[in-house]
């Protein structure tokens, strides 16, 4: 069995259309989604009408709940304009999305927590925006609730990350699709650099074990980050093009 695994796509089209041939070039049984599909300045219509005609199985990410549950003062700018460029209906498509996701054979997919979508999995955030990996007892409670999980998948970081937690439990994060820095948030200017590539993950299951590779791609991030400028948000084509915010 060989699974991919998106996330965090954040309505960059020209992203997911590359992670997408390059899945269909690689050849895998099945395609999951971790959410946050499309809250960006940049396709969010585009990005989920190009979703949707894939019907793949797609847990709800934050960003998917927070621009139909939150008025707008509520929301980041790229919330906003999400909000904006989709219709009621498409709203409540991504908002009815489910929290989580049994797949089967112990896998387990949700976009932050299993139990929370906004609270990261594998990583502490410090007072100073930076993230350094959770201890073992802040996994473990984080967790609750999904013992029984031999594999789970979370994005919502946007880091690359594969681990073994409690129990032998195979942890996996994808990484972000379309999105390096969300650049809405307040300590984006103190990340760490990182790069404007898109990624996802492939699992094969062979002979009852899990091979996990992380893919990197090149894409046209030249054209998303141009489109970031037309709609008036430097600091997000700033983040696509070079993969930091200054």
């Amino acid at each position: 069995m060989r699974m991919a695994v998106i996330s965090d796509i954040h309505g960059n089209l020209p992203a997911l259309e590359a992670v997408l041939a390059d899945i269909k070039r690689r050849g895998v049984d099945l395609t999951v989604n971790l959410g946050d599909c499309v809250t960006s300045p940049l396709w969010p219509k585009e990005t989920l009408e190009a979703l949707q005609s894939l019907a793949l199985p797609t847990v709800r990410g934050n960003h998917d709940r927070w621009i139909e549950e939150f008025p707008d003062d509520k929301l980041s700018s790229a919330e906003r304009f999400a909000r904006n460029a989709l219709t009621s209906q498409q709203r409540r498509a991504l908002h009815d999305l489910p929290a989580r996701i049994n797949l089967g054979d112990g896998i387990l997919a949700c976009h932050g927590t299993p139990n929370d979508d906004s609270t990261f999995l594998l990583e502490e955030l410090l007072d100073d925006g930076r993230f350094v990996p959770a201890r073992r007892d802040i996994l473990k409670t984080r967790l609750e609730g999904a013992t029984a999980a031999r594999v789970v998948l979370c994005g919502h970081s946007h880091r690359q990350s594969v681990i073994h937690g409690p129990g032998e439990c195979l942890i996996v994060n994808p990484g972000s699709v379309g999105c390096p820095v969300f650049a809405d948030i307040t300590f984006a200017t103190n990340l760490e650099y990182r790069s404007p590539h898109a990624r996802y993950a492939i699992l094969t299951k062979s002979n009852g074990s899990w091979l996990v590779e992380l893919l990197v791609l090149d894409y046209d991030w030249a054209s998303a980050s141009a489109r970031a400028l037309a709609n008036g948000r430097p600091e997000w084509a700033m983040a696509l093009s070079l993969g930091h915010v200054a």
